[in-house]
């Protein structure tokens, strides 16, 4: 992953919004959006919820 998918990550795993996590990291709802779907196709997850379970097993 990329650095800014492990950040986006990172996000998710706090529990942040999309907006929130696009205001912190200075972009768009939308770009977070991308960045989600890019690390939801590479590791094969389906939901948020498994990306959160996924961020807090790997320590994010």
């Amino acid at each position: 992953m990329t650095p800014r998918e492990l950040e986006t990550l990172r996000h998710i795993a706090a529990g942040r919004t999309y907006l929130q996590i696009a205001r912190h990291m200075g972009g768009s709802r939308h770009t977070v959006d991308v960045y989600l779907r890019r690390i939801r196709t590479k590791l094969g997850i389906c939901s948020t919820a498994e990306l959160t379970r996924l961020a807090v097993s790997l320590g994010l």
